[in-house]
C-alpha cells in the first residue's frame, strides 16, 4: 500500500510540473488517503503485535 502511495505521489510531482493541475491535486490526495489507511493499518498491527505477546 505503501508503494502506491509513493506512486500516486510521483505522478502527482509529474503533473505538477507538466501543468496539469487537476491531476497533480487528484493524485496527492490519494496519495494522501493511501499513506493515512497505511499507517492507520501499521499501528493496528503493531498493537495486535503487542497484545498478543503479552
Amino acid at each position: 500500500m505503501l508503494r502506491w502511495a509513493l506512486a500516486f505521489f510521483v505522478v502527482a510531482i509529474i503533473a505538477a510540473v507538466f501543468g496539469f493541475a487537476g491531476i497533480a491535486v487528484a493524485a496527492a490526495g490519494i496519495a494522501k488517503l493511501l499513506f493515512y489507511l497505511f499507517l492507520v493499518l501499521f499501528l493496528i498491527a503493531l498493537v495486535g503485535g503487542l497484545v498478543r505477546r503479552a
